[in-house]
């Protein structure tokens, strides 16, 4: 039935014609880029948001002292608000970073007129603002304990309580010392939580800074309507920063719209609504591609120049099962065998041809390939097996009763609650978990939300499951890792795991680069997670990038989430 409406809505679209017109760049009209987000965003203050939405929009925003190389493969890091890439010394553990002396915040009442240059103390108090308790910013787990003197800024937090290891030397050059070295400590200054923020913004508009973003970077924020649509305005008093002799960004102005619903966003590129399309939905994938062994677009999308661009993610998909929730969590023989049995029953080749159509890896650990630290020998352990979930079940007392579902050992009922996403492609995930589980006599109701709703109660251990995925945030295994870290439970580590043997290893590999030890550690710790299953470990999957023939220097990146500032739109004329 999918196929048929995939296949009627295709027609529909051939059936316009042409997509729409890019209109044609001229000296008076504006280059416009049409880009959409997936979800709505959260709010613009970079020591606070999260989520993929308002990441995205803050990384044109502001400005952190590293980016990456957008074109360099391996990954690679560059100055960014650097007059040089920093001097390391002591072994790793201090770093001297000089700063550029064109960087500016963008205009706001709270200057008062005047120009706001940015100097070592803006990021000094940028930083410190990780550790501010009323904030509760999830990226704090970045700085803690890593940087010295810290501890006494956690237990008595001021803005003008002095760090040791966080100076500003002179006005344009920060200096950070580091408790041990951390092979990953400049990943961390390249990502948007770490952007540079004016102190006197933030006092001005106190709470409500997030809505008033005030940053340096290629872009600043235009027309904002709140988890609808919303206008990037080129910063024209940008920096002079270079792509291939052009002064970045090369649009006027880029358009973007929240488009929750899967359907609605193929449509909208496939009317030339949007000049491309990331990740295209598992559920719209037999309306653009062939049935192929390697997928290719339709012959009639193909003729009016579209592109497509498969792309590995460093992403996985994974579901999490609360280890604090009375009914599925807990660390006894009896719990450990419910979730056990929960991974036992999900059908990865299932999942793969039907949800991701062939597009996707099977994950065998937490780490999506082409990450540091992947071991591509490991082998799960966890395969499926709806005959052994079933005899674990009932060797642990989770007997049928009445309709043939299964109860607690006590012989109460055992109901399974997973939260999902109002969206067709959540309702086809919860269609396959409940054949999964029905299969084994574990019954499993669905309760809908938004995705951002969603995680605010994960925080607060209110989730018992839920199946999402983690972008890296930099292209190391510690990103994915530090996700079931004990001390990370406020955090990212949704699924609320504190085991003692996986802890320990964690903060042992902290200190280590990419050596063969660490990667026997990150083995172990996969090996753990199997044997607790805080996760059910799901796909990596391979995302089907599409772009219109009139868009520019189109490139995905493995880590940072756009690339606005390269891309350009040429003139289109429609065949």
């Amino acid at each position: 039935m999918l196929k048929n409406c995939a296949a009627i809505l295709l027609a529909l679209v051939v059936g316009l014609g042409a997509p729409a017109a890019q209109p044609t760049p001229s000296a008076s009209a504006p280059k416009v880029l049409r880009a959409f987000l997936s979800t709505g965003e959260t709010g613009l203050d970079p020591a606070v948001a999260s989520d993929i939405a308002s990441l995205s929009l803050l990384e044109n925003l502001f400005d952190p002292l590293l980016r990456y190389d957008y074109l360099a493969r391996p990954v690679k890091l560059q100055a960014n608000t650097l007059a040089a890439m920093p001097t390391v010394e002591d072994n790793g553990l201090s770093y001297t970073f000089q700063l550029r002396q064109d960087v500016y915040f963008t205009d706001d009442a709270a200057f008062k007129g005047a120009r706001r240059q940015v100097t070592a103390q803006d990021y000094v108090y940028s930083l410190k603002r990780l550790y501010d308790p009323a904030l509760k910013s999830p990226w704090s787990f970045l700085l803690e304990g890593k940087i010295v003197g810290d501890d006494a800024l956690k237990a008595r937090f001021g803005y003008d309580n002095e760090i040791a290891g966080l100076r500003a030397v002179d006005k344009f050059t920060l200096r950070i010392r580091l408790n041990a070295a951390d092979p990953n400590f400049l990943f961390y200054l390249a990502i948007p939580a770490t952007g540079v923020v004016a102190r006197e913004v933030v006092e001005a508009y106190g709470a409500q800074v997030g809505n008033h973003p005030v940053g340096t970077g290629p872009f600043r924020i235009g027309t904002w309507k709140r988890s609808d649509q919303i206008s990037l305005l080129a910063n024209r008093d940008f920096r002079p920063m270079l792509f291939q002799g052009r002064r970045l960004p090369l649009v006027d102005r880029v358009d973007v719209k929240i488009m929750e619903e899967y359907q609605s966003r193929v449509l909208g590129f496939l009317n030339g609504e949007f000049d491309f399309l990331e990740q295209l939905p598992e559920s719209m994938k037999e309306m653009v591609l062939t049935d192929d062994a390697r997928p290719t677009l339709k012959p009639e999308l193909a003729r009016k120049g579209l592109v497509l661009s498969p792309f590995p993610v460093l992403q996985t998909y994974y579901m999490w099962m609360n280890m604090e929730d009375p009914l599925i969590g807990g660390y006894g023989k009896d719990k450990v065998a419910l979730r056990r049995a929960i991974a036992l029953s999900y059908d990865s080749a299932e999942d793969i041809a039907r949800m991701k159509k062939g597009l996707a890896l099977r994950a065998e650990t937490p780490l999506p390939p082409n990450v540091l630290g992947y071991d591509p020998a490991y082998r799960s352990p966890v395969r499926y097996d709806p005959a052994l979930a079933n005899a674990l079940l009932d060797r642990y007392g989770y007997r049928k009763g009445r309709g043939g579902w299964r109860t607690l050992p006590d012989g109460k009922p055992l109901t399974l609650m997973m939260h999902t996403e109002p969206s067709m492609v959540g309702r086809l995930r919860d269609e396959l978990w409940r054949k999964n589980l029905n299969a084994i006599g574990l019954n499993v109701t669905f309760k809908s939300d938004k995705k951002t709703e969603i995680i605010k109660a994960s925080r607060l251990g209110k989730v018992m499951m839920f199946e999402t995925n983690w972008v890296a945030d930099f292209p190391d295994g510690d990103n994915f890792y530090q996700l079931l870290y004990g001390p990370n439970k406020a955090g990212p580590n949704y699924a609320r795991f504190n085991l003692p043997a996986y802890n320990q290893r964690y903060e042992r590999t902290r200190a280590m680069g990419d050596t063969p030890e660490r990667t026997r550690l990150y083995d172990e710790m996969a090996q753990l997670i199997h044997a607790y299953t805080p996760w059910v470990l799901l796909t990596h999957p391979i995302s089907a990038d599409l772009q219109q023939p009139w868009l520019r220097n189109y490139t995905r990146h493995p880590v940072e989430l756009t690339n606005w500032r390269y891309l350009d739109v040429a003139a289109h004329t429609p065949r």
